[in-house]
């Protein structure tokens, strides 16, 4: 195992001094440049940078894969390192004066120590960010300097001032960073290590070596998760399922010995309270298929999924060892040779590697071991289990909130043991912001309590490592499963399941599966949210598809969850139609449990399309955003009819306004507050696609905003994101958006299709208020004798071709009319 670390830190090693070597040379105002160069060149390929191709399904050689993602990866750096410039419009009033203390060298790098002072504990600049450091402060404008380099901050470290420290600027604290530079030349090549000497990097070399020298240092971004991105790149060589991974194939099917069973008691409680879908899932995963892939549509119950796949695997015996069975493969402990009895004794006992030594409780022959399966207390119980050994678990997601609703349903709800009892394992939550409600099993919490029971003294690192030893299940980030702590374990994860895995791209999926594991299980949805990717370039390319797609495009198999319990059928029905091969199902009684007394109108019916055909987009000055004013004016008529007939949808709770731009979004946000001032956040919740997946609510208004008489219809042709805000309904989901723009794009123009075919489409014309008349919504009541007719074929032909309400027009409002057809996706969406 040592062995393993060692050989494992210095390739890591390696790793990154290659990385900071190539980012560490770059000029920053030559990407600027290239950047401008390239805006509106981004759909053509060819002008991609020399090695940059694209993603493919599966791989020849380790070599074929890394050539492919490394240049996509370091696109993908420079792409965050202009964003820096791009968003902040006071970027150059950030820089800090400092001064050089001390440099030193080693392995080709420079490693400069350099200080400035604070009125402040200045928490701006952290480990692992990228800085710009220059001779002069640079201005807006100005000639650019000659002497500048990119630093990365190894260290950084607060301290006090006091007395004789003070100086007369009164600063109150001292900042102190400990940098790595790279000053000999700049990476020509990627696959070469062709240097070009830069008289700037000279420069620079001659002033950071001179102690006491000014300097000015500008934060530009973190490099946190993206290094560990590429460390995962570079060692997909030596990770577990290597060729699974290149080749996107598992050649070696599992045989039956291999599979592992649960007890009669938790196999009945799985059955009666899990789906079909949801139990097969589970029993693939106990058949030890190496990577097990589980599509969550909306709705279906994922969550509840990982509960039971989580309950299944902390609580399965390998069929082989089933004392139950009538064959037994395993030999008596007396026939084992010495090196196979300390393997079984280390996997009953794992207290023997050093860490946390219970030295008066030993476990007999390995059958019996004393493992933390319940509360969170850290203290060993006493289990009496047909397991010979311990299974540890890894649960990873893409981001915090994601990772945070998985530990606060363990928290809740538990898990089932062997004899279907619930209970809550010892489980721990690494990384940072972690929310309050699950902060009781928040590592920083956890270490913090620990500490005030032992005596003074005890070293931090040592109670972590302790926590980490007990708990049974560890969840963490996809980024923070590569940080330090890990790398420090004497153990390898027996499974890693990574929740919303269909949101992450590859590289970040590859990181939790260098800590070691046995099995692997991808829960997430291809047509939901894509990963995030800043790089238009990486993007084009086929950076931002995930590993999950990835392999659901090789033809790897993929268990999808079936039966769901949200949305209203009218709700699913598109959906399911358009991205699921019409395989949902909705689940018992859904249809009445979504039923709501503002179906008794058309207009507020479970599927409603607004055609606002007189509905113009606009840009505003210095933006890549949209806004639809007319969207706006209508929806807040619609909004205002809705809570006042039912006072129960004034409620962020309850009833969502969602679009797919930044400035639509404010522009909903200030109008609410002009009339509900500052109870305006309380009564709806007004959201981005993007910051909307995961959450449901009863009502969803989507504003579409793209209204021009070009075909772009720019990032909301993506049909991600309609999935995502069109599933986020339990009873009703209202469409308002420009039908004729719309249709340009497949998957819009079916569902336009759907809403005129179902006869939930209205054109409407202004003044908007009036289609809210009480005469139109007295023409707009269901009545009695139609309802529940929907799935009528008559009944629909007839709706459809019934009169839509049109109102007499009003002069449209003053506003900027720009029909651009440029990059019009926000950054952050």
């Amino acid at each position: 195992m040592a062995v393993e670390k060692d050989r494992k830190l210095q390739e890591q090693s390696s790793s990154l001094s290659r990385f900071y070597r190539i980012i560490l040379g770059w000029d920053y105002f030559r990407l600027l440049k290239n950047a401008k160069k390239r805006e509106g060149k981004d759909n053509e390929k060819d002008g991609a940078p020399p090695g940059v191709k694209q993603v493919k399904n599966t791989y020849s050689s380790v070599e074929d894969y890394i050539s492919t993602f490394e240049p996509l990866l370091f696109e993908e750096v420079k792409a965050q390192i202009i964003q820096k410039n791009d968003d902040d419009e006071n970027s150059m009033t950030e820089w800090k004066n400092g001064v050089v203390v001390k440099c030193s060298e080693s392995d080709g790098f420079h490693l400069p120590e350099a200080t400035y002072g604070s009125s402040h504990k200045d928490t701006s600049i952290a480990q692992n960010d990228l800085l710009l450091i220059s001779k002069e402060k640079i201005q807006e404008g100005n000639k650019l300097p000659t002497t500048f380099a990119f630093a990365f901050v190894e260290h950084r470290q607060i301290r006090e001032m006091g007395g004789s420290d003070l100086s007369s600027s009164n600063y109150g604290y001292m900042i102190i960073l400990r940098l790595r530079m790279y000053l000999a030349g700049e990476v020509m090549y990627l696959n070469g290590d062709k240097l070009e000497s830069r008289p700037r990097l000279l420069s620079m070399h001659s002033l950071i070596s001179e102690v006491g020298k000014s300097i000015y240092i500008l934060k530009i971004c973190s490099l946190s998760t993206i290094s560990r991105e590429y460390i995962a790149i570079r060692s997909v060589g030596s990770l577990p399922f290597k060729n699974l991974i290149l080749e996107a194939a598992e050649k070696n099917q599992n045989s039956e010995n291999q599979a592992w069973k649960i007890s009669k008691h938790l196999m009945d409680y799985i059955k009666s309270n899990l789906n079909e879908s949801q139990q097969q899932a589970i029993t693939v995963g106990l058949s030890r298929q190496s990577f097990v892939l589980v599509q969550g549509p909306p709705g279906t119950g994922k969550t509840q999924t990982i509960l039971g796949i989580l309950s299944a695997i902390l609580h399965a015996i390998p069929t082989r060892i089933d004392l139950k069975g009538k064959s037994r493969v395993t030999k008596c402990w007396s026939e084992l040779p010495f090196e196979e009895k300390y393997n079984q004794w280390e996997q009953a006992s794992p207290w023997l590697n050093g860490v946390n030594p219970r030295d008066e409780i030993m476990p007999i022959d390995g059958d019996d071991g004393f493992f933390p399966t319940t509360g969170n207390e850290l203290k060993p119980e006493v289990v009496n289990s047909t397991r010979k050994y311990r299974v540890r678990v890894l649960v990873c997601a893409p981001s915090n909130s994601a990772l945070d609703e998985i530990v606060l349903r363990v928290l809740n709800s538990g898990i089932r043991d062997e004899d279907n009892h619930a209970y809550s394992p010892k489980i721990v939550r690494i990384g940072l912001k972690a929310h309050h409600s699950i902060q009781a099993v928040s590592m920083d919490h956890l270490v913090e309590q620990k500490m005030n029971q032992v005596a003074a003294g005890t070293d931090s690192d040592s109670i972590r490592a302790a926590i980490l030893h007990e708990a049974v299940i560890v969840f963490s980030t996809l980024s923070f499963s590569g940080s330090a702590i890990f790398s420090k374990l004497n153990y390898k994860f027996d499974v890693v399941i990574i929740d919303e895995a269909a949101q992450a791209v590859e590289p970040a999926t590859l990181v939790p599966l260098s800590n070691g594991c046995k099995q692997v299980f991808l829960v997430g949805d291809p047509v939901q949210l894509p990963a995030t990717v800043i790089s238009t370039v990486a993007n084009k390319f086929g950076y931002g598809m995930s590993l999950f797609q990835r392999f659901q495009k090789a033809g790897y198999p993929v268990l999808m969850l079936k039966e769901q319990y949200r949305m209203h059928p009218q709700i699913r029905s598109f959906p399911s139609r358009e991205f699921y091969n019409n395989e949902l199902e909705d689940g018992p009684d859904i249809s009445t449990q979504t039923e709501r007394a503002w179906h008794a109108f058309r207009c507020f019916g479970p599927f409603c399309f607004f055609d606002i055909h007189e509905g113009k987009e606009s840009q505003p000055s210095g933006s890549g955003s949209r806004i639809n004013i007319d969207e706006v004016e209508f929806i807040m008529y619609m909004y205002l009819k809705l809570v006042a007939r039912y006072p129960v949808l004034k409620s962020s709770s309850r009833l969502a306004i969602v679009s797919p731009y930044n400035y639509q979004v404010k522009l909903f946000k200030d109008r609410f507050k002009e009339i509900f001032k500052e109870e305006s956040n309380k009564v709806v919740d007004i959201i981005t696609v993007d910051g909307c997946q995961g959450r449901e609510k009863d009502v969803v208004i989507f504003s579409c905003v793209r209204a021009s008489k070009g075909k772009s219809i720019g990032f909301v042709a993506d049909y991600r994101r309609m999935n995502v805000a069109i599933t986020r309904a339990r009873s009703s989901v209202l469409v308002v958006g420009c039908a004729s723009t719309l249709k340009n794009d497949e998957h819009w123009n079916n569902l336009v299709e759907a809403a005129e075919k179902g006869g939930s489409l209205f054109k409407v014309s202004k003044p908007y208020g009036s289609f809210f008349s009480d005469e139109n919504l007295e023409a707009m009541k269901v009545k009695k004798e139609d309802k529940g007719e929907e799935k009528n074929a008559e009944q629909a032909e007839y709706a459809a071709n019934a009169v839509a309400i049109d109102t007499e027009p009003m002069q449209a409002d003053d506003h900027d009319d720009e029909h651009g057809d440029g990059d019009d996706g926000d950054v952050e969406d």
